[in-house]
């Protein structure tokens, strides 16, 4: 077999790699470093011995992603405030049309997934999201199909009981709360701000130290709206601008401090309220929101 049907096999598969990867991650930058890895390794696979080429990529870029995983549980113990996932710059309506696919990425999905162990949480993703059968999620994980059952009931069981039990939230109403936040926090409207938020509504800030954010989440809506106000004053600077972009297929605000940019907020929505703010400013976690991505089950 020539190198060009090993790159052809693997380029046609990659969004869906690249998606299985940063669900068991929560990492963009991560993700690419494992896709680049588990294609080296594929690159000196006998393709003559392959008989599903999906299950057996899904199979080596799974390991190659749980061993990240657990390589960086060190570095997440140790990280300065909140850690946060990586926001995902996606195509615009990218996974609007695959319910399943957009629930999984979204910020709120990856923040649960944190609370799961690294197998719970990649046979999960392996079975609830892109329904491959046990037998092969056993072979990517290296647990018996036995085992692999029961930690897939336990880790639904898990995120169903964490999981916010509203109505799923359509892309339109998103799209309206997130103008009307963003009309009442640029006027000062601070009555039209609290009646988009949610009593309990809180405020998570990922910096790394590396900047200045709240290293604690601040929880109530009082609170919340204060920050909020504050934040709009502070950034009311000639050269600093909101633009609206697509992460983890929301509306998301992308503050911009001239070209560069600052920090992105995406927002949870529950009851027609504004339930969780997620605003990531580390640097690091921003290098990777330059290029849309594709991604697929």
């Amino acid at each position: 077999m020539s190198a060009d049907e090993h790159a052809e096999r693997f380029t046609v598969l990659r969004p869906l790699l690249f998606t299985i990867v940063y669900e068991i991650l929560g990492s963009a930058t991560e993700s690419d470093d494992v896709l680049q890895d588990s294609y080296l390794r594929w690159a000196r696979v006998d393709l003559a011995a392959v008989r599903d080429t999906k299950s057996y990529l899904a199979r080596l870029v799974t390991r190659q992603a749980l061993n990240a995983l657990r390589a960086s549980t060190r570095r997440r113990e140790e990280y300065i405030g909140s850690w946060l996932p990586e926001p995902l710059l996606l195509e615009e309506n990218d996974a609007s049309a695959d319910v399943v696919l957009a629930e999984s990425v979204s910020m709120a999905m990856l923040v649960l997934l944190e609370t799961l162990t690294p197998d719970e949480r990649a046979v999960f993703v392996l079975r609830e999201v892109f329904g491959f059968d046990y037998d092969e999620i056993a072979a990517a994980v290296g647990k018996s199909v036995v085992t692999v059952r029961q930690m897939a009931h336990r880790a639904r069981g898990h995120v169903q009981a964490r999981r916010k039990r509203f109505d799923p939230v359509d892309a339109g109403t998103t799209t309206r709360i997130t103008k009307q936040f963003m009309s009442a926090a640029a006027t000062g409207d601070m009555e039209g701000l609290l009646s988009l938020l949610a009593p309990d509504a809180t405020w998570t800030a990922d910096s790394g130290g590396k900047v200045t954010a709240a290293r604690q989440p601040v929880v109530g809506a009082e609170r919340v709206a204060v920050l909020v106000m504050e934040l709009f004053r502070v950034g009311r600077l000639p050269d600093s601008r909101i633009e609206m972009v697509n992460c983890n297929n929301a509306p998301t605000m992308a503050a911009y401090d001239g070209d560069q940019l600052v920090g992105v907020c995406l927002f949870e929505v529950g009851d027609g309220k504004i339930t969780n703010f997620y605003v990531i400013r580390n640097p690091d976690k921003l290098l990777a929101l330059t290029v849309p991505r594709q991604i697929s089950r």
